[in-house]
């Protein structure tokens, strides 16, 4: 492939691909059909799995732009290859953002009759069209209003009106309709897919083989097997078909109001709308048929089905900043990320609405169809990456090992050679088993349905087999490891630039009137929801600890109050002191709100809570005040760098950290009184960046984050089975380390390292400054509280046993991301508190780990966790959702009890397809040896013996032993991850040696024996001229009887044998099924080779039988091998082993208390080293 030719699509997204264009080649498709047909159609089933293979066989190759036929490869680790066919799109316009407002609009596909420039190329992949653009030469996605690279105040100025109707035709040819279209496909097409499979072509033609030996009765067995096989495989793929088109339905039939200009609007189907399209939001609410961005007024979303977040958001309209009075300072590229505050998604239930009275609650349209925030997570659920799973890897490896076993076993054969050819690919038919595919997905399914018995749910079964290899697990804090809800311990008020005294309670008479309570009764997103309040556990918390009263004004209230909608707190009565009476008081609005004897703040506008701020205000009015007053919460840190600086006290740093290293969540609070000429009007178009600043510090409001019960535990069983915890926080760094020692994720004796980046400032690198905190073990046994201070640099070093843990926030790992990528591994091999990160950083942590090869889970409550609930090995949503499309796995537990129990049930199922994989690798080597041996005389197993091991044993076997469920508690040791390992294939290898051995003994027996031939009147073949004319083979012959006895005592015993039990599954002997499966088969040889019954005999054409029997061995090699190996020195195979063995051996890690890392720029620009430098 010419390197020059190739295009990059998607370039730097998770499904970048590398794209070449090929034209179609008549002479090249004749030979192709003439090739098909002389293969008996198998040339066109080796074309249809290969896509490479077919456009090259088919096709020449071309220029992209020229192209008929595209060729993609994908750029990750998997390099799977895509077809796709090129179209013609015929449209009078370039893109579909032309102002087309005077032309009429017209399209037929693939119409050659119009001018070739008013073509558009493109194709269809994954749901997904791909638009050639001639200025950048290549094929790209459009997906919305977020091409254009608007400006947040363009968004107001040039979408606000809405399209007309030729605008919204012309845009529907290049964005379709606006549906995720979930087609169910019938069981005619999905039965074709999987009949083409092939697994099932090969098993067809293994029956056709049959046929032609006469093997009629068992060729007709694997038919109605591979038959209930492809049926209940249809059932499952149509059933999860059914269940994802429900999952999407419920917005596909919405009628919406849709603007065309001003004042007009009408009536739609929501599939009909298109980007730029600027859709009405009722006041009752709506399931949101697409993404918007809000341009007028205020929404409470449930956005459970998007993030598994139960918790109702509120969303505010996307600021104006041309409205603003300072202009347009900080006027943002839009982005449905960084605003998604301001964004409705698709998906998402609109619980109400709030919005000037007689003005209607607006949004514009910026994605549709499966570019919405919900269609990529149905395109990802629809074509799934492939299980990168050493398992299944080295599963098809030990297939094809066994075929070439079988292929050799005939090598010794003197039969003609046309006998030979025959009955070497009968061998090979032998060797893969029919019901191999549905056997190492039984385990699997029963972990899966005993998952769901104790409330988790997957949308990815797959992944349970990986959930076994997990290593490492991360762990979001709030409402995860400790309680959703805060209870509140007490507040610190800030007065003349000074604390007071710690207060216990809010609701004191004296405090009612003062900022610091009005700041927290205001400052949230609560509202009402059937006369319930509801929003964050936070808010309430501290809305509750006021004793407040939140009233939702009504229409005649808000006629009075400049026709806006507001929502009022206030004090209950018995909190009031005596009338209060502000010089600045508006008598007349107090006569006319009659609140003489109240103190009613209404809310007049709500910046939400940013993670990426860690803050969240509101403009709020005292009813009866001129003025307006902005009141501030969030991050102390953060909080504090807003206000003016002789507002915050002096010790303001040492209070803090006095409460976040006893655990307590503290949150900061601020005020500001706003200019007297803010209108309402104005303030609703104001950007909050006009606000937040040149505050007055109020205080601190001290929250206790409470363990969950089950939390110490929980992390206490994963520690003691050698499984890594990390947490994952956006809060305080010090609340997070304490939290973390108080559940046990550091033990008391560990060290903790902060590890500060700074990023280059006035001409200096980037540094990290290293700060160590000082382990309970230093502060005795009766050590009540955590002490932290820098610890001497010789008396730390003494204490050599130590471990030691890295903490850092999240502005820290962007510098350390960016500026010292040779440390970042390093770091994150011990980092365990990852404190005041956002959610995207969450994603880098987890890719980060698992670049050094963990396995890593991800365990969080879904809100600001999705993109690293998806990005890990596997990820659980607590949710009380049975399925939500934020992450793999979803726990109706609230608690983090679901880790283990995942961990537990994919262990027990990785275990389980071993076992599985092992059995039916030894009973096809087995069956091999036994046709093979009798091959050699001239005999065969009978097509009914064949029916008797194939569906009496090895199925009724296979599925029992797949019942076993996981053990009761994680151990240390962990199952081994592909097949390829030495005590697994030293198991096998045993086994075969074994049966092989008493195969050939029992083989050579019967035939030495002069007596046995002469008391059993059976015909004995004792050389090959007797059968080489004969077409027909004996089959009932003492030889064969005792092959076919041998061998299926052998099958018993090896399922016995592997099938595993402790320390990843319940013992067998507790598997009822199997075991009263394995004593009836048992019992029934037992009985018909010592009281031979005719009708018996006859059908499974056998002689009466002398008693030849053996014993497995597993364990006793296995341990042997695993002894020998130990003695020599094992190299690690994954990254972080081998980087734990290099830093185990550095003198200068971990860095030395009180010394700096400074970034050194390499010679390439993008590449950074680092030198550590000793500080006094």
């Amino acid at each position: 492939m010419e390197k020059e030719d190739l295009k990059i699509v998607n370039r730097g997204l998770e499904d970048e691909m590398e794209l070449s264009g090929y034209r179609l080649c008549r002479w090249k498709l004749v030979l192709v059909g003439l090739g098909g047909l002389c293969t008996g159609g198998f040339l066109f089933l080796l074309l249809y799995w290969m896509p490479e293979w077919c456009v090259k066989a088919t096709c020449t190759r071309s220029a992209v732009r020229d192209a008929d036929v595209a060729l993609l490869q994908s750029t990750d680790e998997f390099k799977r290859w895509f077809r796709a066919k090129v179209r013609i799109m015929l449209a009078p316009g370039k893109d579909p953002y032309d102002n087309l407002a005077s032309q009429t609009v017209s399209h037929r596909a693939n119409d050659h009759a119009h001018n070739p420039s008013d073509s558009k190329r493109y194709f269809t992949l994954h749901s997904t069209k791909y638009f050639w653009n001639e200025s950048i030469q290549n094929f790209e996605v459009l997906k919305g209003l977020e091409d254009l690279s608007m400006t947040c105040s363009s968004v107001h100025s040039k979408h606000s009106a809405g399209l007309n109707k030729n605008q919204q035709e012309y845009r529907r040819f290049f964005f379709g309709l606006n549906e995720i279209d979930v087609k169910v496909p019938s069981l005619f097409k999905l039965l074709i897919k999987e009949v083409l499979n092939p697994f099932y072509i090969f098993q067809l033609f293994s029956v056709i083989l049959w046929c032609t030996d006469a093997y009629y009765y068992y060729a007709m067995a694997i038919v109605i097997m591979s038959v209930i096989s492809i049926g209940t495989s249809l059932y499952t793929i149509k059933k999860q078909y059914v269940m994802l088109h429900d999952m999407v339905a419920a917005h596909s039939t919405v009628r919406v109001t849709v603007c065309r200009g001003e004042n007009e609007t009408e009536e739609a189907l929501s599939t009909d709308l298109v980007p730029g399209d600027v859709i009405v939001i009722p006041s009752n609410g709506i399931i949101m048929p697409c993404d918007a961005v809000l341009i007028c007024g205020t929404c409470i979303v449930n956005e459970s089905m998007l993030t598994g977040e139960s918790v109702p958001v509120t969303k505010t309209d996307l600021p104006n900043p041309q409205q603003d009075i300072k202009g347009e300072d900080g006027d943002a590229i839009y982005s449905t990320e960084e605003h998604k505050r301001h964004t409705l998604f698709c998906g998402t239930n609109i619980i109400q609405t709030r919005y000037y009275t007689g003005e209607m609650v607006k949004a514009v349209v910026v994605r549709t169809g499966f570019s919405t925030a919900k269609g990529q997570l149905i395109r990802s659920i629809l074509y799934p990456k492939p299980t990168d799973f050493k398992l299944y890897r080295d599963a098809y490896l030990f297939l094809l090992c066994l075929v070439a076993v079988a292929s050799i076993v005939f090598v010794y054969s003197l039969e003609p050679v046309k006998e030979i050819i025959v009955k070497s690919l009968d061998i090979i038919t032998i060797t893969v088993p029919p019901a191999l595919p549905a056997a190492m997905t039984a385990g699997i399914v029963y972990a899966q349905r005993r998952l769901r018995k104790v409330g988790i749910f997957s949308i990815s079964p797959q992944r349970i087999n990986i959930c076994g290899q997990l290593n490492l697990v991360c762990f979001d804090k709030t409402g995860t490891l400790t309680e959703d809800g805060l209870d509140m311990w007490g507040i610190q008020r800030v007065e003349d630039g000074r604390f007071h005294h710690s207060e216990e309670k809010a609701d004191d008479k004296s405090l009612v009137t003062t900022k610091f309570v009005s700041c927290m009764a205001a400052c949230h997103s609560l509202t009402k929801i059937e006369g319930q309040l509801s929003g964050d556990p936070l808010d309430l918390k501290m809305f509750e600890a006021t004793g407040w009263i939140l009233v939702e004004a009504t229409e005649e209230e808000t006629a009075h109050h400049d026709r806006i909608e507001l929502t009022y707190v206030k004090p209950p009565n018995q909190l009031l002191p005596p009338s209060v009476t502000s010089p600045e008081q508006d008598m007349e609005l107090s006569e006319l709100y009659e609140l003489s004897a109240s103190y009613m703040i209404g809310i007049v506008r709500q910046f939400s809570f940013s993670s990426a701020l860690q803050r969240m205000s509101v403009v709020v009015r005292q009813i009866g005040e001129r003025r307006m007053d902005a009141y501030l919460k969030g991050a102390p840190e953060v909080v504090a760098s807003l206000c003016k600086k002789e507002t915050v006290p002096d010790d303001f740093a040492e209070v803090l950290e006095d409460y976040t290293k006893q655990g307590f969540r503290v949150i900061a609070l601020a005020h500001r009184r706003l200019e007297s000429k803010l209108t309402f009007h104005k303030v609703q178009s104001i950007n909050r960046d006009q606000i937040e600043k040149n505050m007055d510090f109020l205080g601190l409001i001290i929250m206790q984050n409470k363990l969950k019960t089950e939390t110490p535990g929980v992390l206490e069983d994963l520690r003691r089975a050698n499984i890594r915890t990390v947490m994952v926080t956006g809060d305080n760094m010090l609340t997070a380390i304490s939290v973390a020692r108080d559940c046990g994720m550091i033990q008391p004796q560990d060290r903790v390292i902060i590890a500060d980046a700074l990023p280059p400032k006035d001409g200096q690198a980037a540094k990290i400054d290293w700060h160590y905190t000082l382990s309970l073990w230093f502060c005795g046994n009766k050590c009540s509280r955590i002490i932290w201070f820098e610890i001497n640099h010789q008396y730390l070093w003494h204490v050599d046993t130590e471990q030691y843990h890295f903490a850092m926030s999240g502005k820290s790992f962007a510098v350390i991301i960016e500026h010292f990528q040779d440390l970042l591994q390093k770091l994150v091999l011990h980092g365990t508190v990852f404190a005041r990160m956002a959610p995207d950083q969450k994603t880098q942590l987890v890719e980060t780990l698992e670049s050094v090869d963990y396995f890593v889970g991800m365990c969080g409550d879904g809100a600001n966790d999705c993109g690293a609930l998806k990005r890990a090995h596997a990820g659980i949503s607590l949710s009380e959702l049975e399925a939500s499309v934020a992450s793999p796995f979803t726990s109706t537990t609230p608690n983090i009890t679901c880790v283990p129990n995942l961990i537990r049930e994919g262990r027990a199922a990785l275990i389980t397809s071993f076992c599985v994989f092992k059995f039916m690798a030894l009973y096809s080597i087995i069956q091999c040896l036994s046709v093979a041996l009798l091959y050699s005389i001239g005999s065969n197993l009978g097509d009914f013996q064949f029916l008797f091991i194939d569906i009496a044993i090895i199925l009724v076997i296979v599925f029992t032993m797949s019942l076993n469920s996981a053990w009761k508690e994680l151990v240390a040791q962990r199952p081994p991850s592909g097949l390829v390992s030495g005590p697994l294939l030293f198991s096998v290898l045993t086994q075969i040696i074994i049966c092989l051995g008493f195969q050939i003994m029992a083989f050579l027996l019967i035939q030495k024996l002069d007596w046995y031939s002469n008391f059993y009147n059976c015909f004995v073949p004792h050389h090959m001229d007797d059968f080489t004319n004969s077409t027909k083979e004996r089959i009932k012959n003492d030889v064969n009887t005792t092959v076919f006895f041998v061998s299926s005592f052998q099958y018993l015993i090896v399922a016995i044998v592997f099938s595993k039990g402790k320390p990843f599954r319940q013992p067998s002997y507790k598997n009822w099924p199997f075991v009263l499966s394995a004593l009836i088969l048992i019992g029934f040889l037992f009985f018909i080779m010592f009281f031979p019954v005719a009708e018996i005999d006859d059908f499974l054409e056998v002689c009466l039988f002398l008693i030849i029997t053996h014993g497995g061995i597993d364990q006793f090699g296995t341990k042997c091998l695993t002894w020998l190996c130990c003695r020599q020195k094992k190299v690690p195979k994954a990254r972080y082993m081998h980087l734990a063995q290099e830093l185990s051996v550095d003198p200068d890690w971990p860095p030395k208390p009180k010394s700096t890392t400074e970034a050194k720029p390499a010679p390439h620009p993008d590449d950074y080293s680092y030198q550590i430098e000793a500080i006094s």
